[in-house]
């Protein structure tokens, strides 16, 4: 039988030797690469910062090439860096200096895009669901090499597009039943391909199998995981919210080994956000 692993953490103070030229008051994603490089994406001067291992800075890319509305950062097995740039609907390829490989938009390779048609207004409760992307937050990538991006803010689909960025297939709609999404805000995939969707204003995690199918207990295994909806909203009515199915998810007390991810979406540290109380889709 699988058991619960303790993970402890300790502050180094002063491990972040930032240049005294550089601000970051809002740091959206962290990974680390092969050699224990920390690469930290932020905004407010939006770049990627790399640090080694004990905090000394390394280098810095991407100043006037990503907007202010950065989001989301994943290394690959190779070292390749996936960001997500919420401001213009895309993600990139880079190599670990900084130079772009590929770009992976609403109309498709090598493009960045304009908003996805997907009835978003800037509030949840108009979003009706459409092709990739708008707005879109994080991206995973699978034991086979296939990338699996959420989005988003003004979406409600996981996108799972082919190592070479071609687009393979898109699920979800809004809602608060069995694979449905409300901002659906991360991804994550297990080493034996399942995927882990963060679905932020539904408070829960969902998981699925490589091609979306939804798996009402973590793990395969019978669980008993708690039942979960979403916040009450001033502008949802209760009627919909009272009828709506609600779908199993997890909140806690997983075994590690059940939610032990790839390389390219492990256990490394990741920077949190707070949850608004408010309908509103702007920052975080």
């Amino acid at each position: 039988m699988n058991t619960i692993q303790t993970l402890r953490y300790r502050v180094v103070d002063g491990w972040e030797q930032l240049p005294a030229t550089f601000t970051h008051l809002d740091c959206v994603g962290v990974d680390v690469d092969s050699r224990d490089n920390v690469y930290l994406f932020t905004r407010n001067q939006p770049r990627v910062i790399v640090y080694r291992r004990d905090g000394t800075f390394l280098r810095s890319w991407g100043e006037g090439f990503f907007t202010d509305r950065t989001h989301g950062i994943t290394i690959g097995p190779d070292d390749s860096v996936y960001c997500v740039d919420e401001g213009v609907h895309c993600l990139y390829k880079m190599t670990p200096a900084g130079e772009l490989l590929q770009t992976i938009g609403t109309e498709g390779i090598g493009k960045k895009g304009v908003a996805g048609q997907t009835g978003y207004d800037g509030t949840l409760e108009s979003i009706r669901g459409g092709p990739h992307f708008n707005r879109p937050t994080n991206l995973a990538i699978a034991p086979n090499g296939d990338l699996y991006v959420s989005d988003g803010y003004g979406n409600c689909k996981v996108h799972r597009f082919s190592a070479a960025g071609e687009h393979i297939q898109s699920w979800g709609n809004p809602g608060t039943g069995p694979g449905q999404f409300n901002l659906p805000h991360g991804v994550a995939v297990t080493s034996d391909g399942r995927v882990i969707v963060a679905d932020r204003e539904n408070d829960r995690l969902q998981f699925f199998s490589p091609t979306g199918e939804f798996l009402p207990n973590y793990g395969g295994a019978s669980v008993s995981a708690p039942r979960c909806r979403a916040r009450s909203r001033a502008t949802s009515s209760a009627a919909s919210r009272s009828s709506a199915p609600t779908a199993r998810c997890w909140r806690g007390g997983a075994t590690r080994a059940a939610l032990r991810p790839t390389r390219a979406a492990s256990s490394r540290p990741t920077t949190s956000a707070s949850t608004p109380t408010a309908t509103s889709t702007s920052p975080k």
